[in-house]
């Protein structure tokens, strides 16, 4: 919301009307360009921000797949090595089993 100077009587009455609003006017001016500026200046301020914190999802992302995959790799290895003392020894209580039966 704009604010618009305006000056003091006295002012008015020393520079006269018309002089006194060309400067209020200019006030004015100077006042809604600085803040067009300071508008752009952060509208590229978040723009720069944005663009960072967008790469930097994208490689934590990254670093957390890697992590994944490695952990299910490991993982995996560990399950099938348990699976695989689990049959053994199945196997093996079958084969005794089915040794004293005979």
């Amino acid at each position: 919301m704009p604010v618009t100077a305006k000056l003091s009587k006295r002012f008015y009455d020393r520079l006269g009307d018309e002089i006194a609003n060309e400067l209020v006017d200019w006030f004015n001016a100077v006042d809604t360009s600085y803040h067009n500026d300071l508008r752009e200046l952060n509208e590229l301020n978040f723009a720069r921000f944005d663009a960072k914190q967008a790469q930097r999802l994208a490689e934590l992302r990254g670093e957390l797949l890697a992590t994944i995959e490695k952990r299910l790799g490991e993982q995996t290895r560990w399950y099938f090595m348990a699976w695989a003392a689990q049959f053994a020894a199945i196997i093996g209580l079958w084969a005794a089993v089915a040794s004293l039966r005979t």
